[in-house]
């Protein structure tokens, strides 16, 4: 709740039926209108969701959590942690773009990052680079974009990322 609080609403994790409703998530509607957005953004919000005690409270039974976003990063820090643990100081974890890397590579080289320069791609061809980053400490690192996770329907793009404000994909 605190980081949906301190970016205002933008990373909220109660968007879960907002990413079923544009197709992400388990279920997929095939007519969407501003009316159906409107009235599914009524079960969104991070403020109808709170803790109490160990038990998490809604204010309706339809609100949805979706934590999916924090996969990837929690897994790698708890690898991370492992490996820390049994003294490896050289390693790369890489679980669906969320990255942690420490000490060297193979080569003995910091480790490299290639970041792909965003382009409309569905067949994941393009691997034209845009910038690469050197991770050496142990540093993390999230990549995500909308240029590889979409759909076309009617000849217009909807990419997984929503705004659970707005309730439309950015």
């Amino acid at each position: 709740m605190q980081a949906s609080e301190q970016t205002g609403g933008i990373f909220d994790v109660t968007c879960a039926p907002l990413i079923n409703l544009w197709g992400f998530g388990f279920t997929k509607f095939d007519s969407i209108t501003p009316q159906l957005v409107d009235s599914i953004r009524h079960f969104v919000g991070f403020r109808k969701v709170r803790l109490q005690g160990n038990r998490v409270m809604k204010d309706d039974p339809r609100i949805l959590l979706n934590f999916s976003v924090l996969g990837g990063g929690t897994i790698c820090n708890i690898i991370a942690c492992l490996f820390d643990r049994k003294g490896i100081s050289n390693y790369m974890i890489d679980i669906g773009g969320e990255m942690i890397a420490k000490g060297k590579n193979p080569q003995g080289w910091n480790w490299c990052i290639g970041i792909v320069r965003p382009k409309d791609d569905s067949t994941g061809t393009n691997s034209e680079l845009e910038q690469i980053v050197q991770l050496s400490e142990r540093l993390g690192l999230a990549t995500s974009g909308n240029y590889r996770n979409f759909y076309l329907k009617d000849g217009r793009k909807y990419a997984h990322a929503i705004n659970p404000i707005t309730g439309y994909p950015v």
